[in-house]
């Protein structure tokens, strides 16, 4: 039995979306992704399409094609992912831009995605899977961990069995939450093992509760050698483990982790200098933390809650709205915490606590949840007391006549001009108009020196010597003057 352990990177992907907010420019990953490249990974995940085409254009001012291009290009030794499918988009784009984007996607050479049914409800996601070999990409299907009355053993084991008769090209154990404990870890692994026969096993874990690290090696022990970490700084917090210390940890267990650290190092250095330099998160180990349990909300989700409220001088009321995020989910039928559901959790706790009366006021998609529009199982498994409260409005009813447009491009182009180029209907569609005005738009990798550069660690150690006036460093055409804590290029 082999004891070799193969890496999945989610640093540029998980760990920005995770611990950054997306907030990576184009740049930042440029300056970094050599290293990462060079480090003999299995794959490195790199791009989140929906969520992160409105981020760069919206928020960021960046084309996210451009990221997407650059990258690829950049990227010579290592398989990179997408990470998401064609259908479920939280906007209910229509599905031939959706086909269109994951079309672009592949032609740049990435031909591999990880994507879920958030429900982990497969037994009408083969046309899903069908579609993206189609389009040239292979699946990794995520089976997500959750905690609740009806996730039980019972349930992987029908789930793990649902999802290995779509054949999928790997099935990954998810745990979105972070909520997975060691002897939990040991048991659903093996029973996800037993159920999908020779299809490889991947293990993704969020170390919210502090626990992944240690989970991570009862996978491998349970016979999962496809693990995914991340690079610190946007490893730990609510980001995977560290590929640092998960590997350290490999090898003293006997197992040979199929990895080069030594650029891993260097890519560390410069995104911590990053971090510091930009004011952006850097990821430390959690402790754990029991009350994740009753409210499961993830972590990204919990820093935007405590956000919004804060905007609305409610920021003291925090905690209550993680407690009715538990109550609110119950009611819906124990949805896992993933993307959208959890969203839809927590943006209705977030109502119920700030209105101060329970359902009075409702979100679309939470109608459109209890409508079945984001899947079954909320018509059978939600509380039908709150369900019908939720359709007694007049908003509902709209809903409930409504059907979703969806144009095929030659239709889209004849509405927006027969030259509008494929990237443009995408932008659109997932950006609006900013998304048009970022086109060809990002950031340079020289943007972002790393610390080690021998100048910029040379001028760091001169500006220290406070007994100086008056400094002068030539190196060939560029010279820097600098004169009592002034500088000048």
């Amino acid at each position: 039995m082999s004891t070799e352990i193969k890496f999945v990177d989610t640093t540029v992907r998980d760990g920005n979306q995770s611990l950054w907010a997306l907030n990576m420019r184009t740049g930042m990953m440029l300056a970094t992704l050599p290293d990462l490249d060079a480090a003999g990974f299995e794959a490195m995940e790199f791009f989140v399409p929906g969520v992160q085409i409105k981020k760069m254009a919206q928020h960021l001012g960046e084309d996210p094609f451009q990221w997407l291009k650059r990258g690829a290009a950049l990227a010579r030794n290592t398989p990179l992912r997408l990470h998401g499918g064609i259908r479920g988009s939280l906007n209910k784009i229509p599905h031939s831009v959706c086909r269109l984007l994951v079309d672009i996607v592949a032609a740049q050479g990435i031909r591999t995605t990880r994507t879920s049914e958030p429900w982990n409800d497969f037994t009408e996601f083969g046309p899903e899977i069908a579609d993206l070999r189609d389009a040239g990409i292979q699946t990794v299907l995520n089976l997500i961990y959750s905690e609740s009355p009806k996730h039980t053993d019972a349930y992987y084991l029908e789930r793990a069995r649902q999802a290995a008769a779509l054949q999928p090209w790997r099935i990954c154990f998810k745990d979105v939450g972070g909520l997975l404990t060691p002897e939990r870890t040991r048991q659903v692994a093996r029973l996800i093992r037993g159920a999908v026969g020779d299809i490889p096993l991947e293990f993704h874990a969020h170390s919210n509760n502090g626990l992944a690290p240690i989970n991570v090696l009862e996978a491998v022990k349970e016979g999962i050698h496809y693990i995914h970490t991340a690079v610190p700084p946007l490893a730990y917090g609510t980001s995977q483990p560290s590929i640092f210390n998960v590997a350290a940890n490999l090898r003293a267990l006997g197992y040979t982790p199929v990895v080069d650290e030594a650029p891993l190092r260097v890519a560390s250095e410069r995104l911590t200098t990053i971090a510091r330099q930009h004011n952006l998160p850097i990821g430390r180990p959690l402790e754990f933390d029991y009350g994740q349990y009753a409210h499961q909300v993830p972590g990204g989700m919990m820093s935007n809650l405590r956000y919004q409220l804060r905007l609305l001088g409610m920021e003291d009321r925090f905690e209550e709205t993680l407690e009715e995020a538990g109550r609110v989910r119950a009611e819906f039928g124990y949805p896992i915490m993933v993307t959208p559901l959890s969203q839809f959790v927590g943006t209705q706790a977030a109502f119920n606590v700030i209105v101060s009366e329970r359902y009075r006021e409702v979100p679309d998609e939470v109608i459109q949840l209890a409508l079945g529009f984001w899947g079954k199982e909320p018509v059978t498994d939600m509380d039908q007391e709150v369900r019908a409260k939720i359709l007694d409005r007049p908003r509902a009813r709209e809903w409930e006549r409504w059907e979703q447009p969806q144009p095929s491009l030659a239709e889209i182009r004849r509405e927006y001009g027969a030259h509008i180029s494929d990237e443009e209907i995408v932008l659109r569609y997932y950006a609006g108009e900013d998304g048009l005005r970022v086109m060809g738009k990002s950031s340079s990798p020289e943007e972002y020196l790393s610390a080690r550069h021998p100048l910029v660690k040379l001028v760091e150690s001169l500006v220290q010597k406070r007994d100086l006036k008056h400094i002068f460093v030539q190196n060939g055409p560029l010279s820097i003057s600098m004169h009592q804590g002034t500088l000048e290029a």
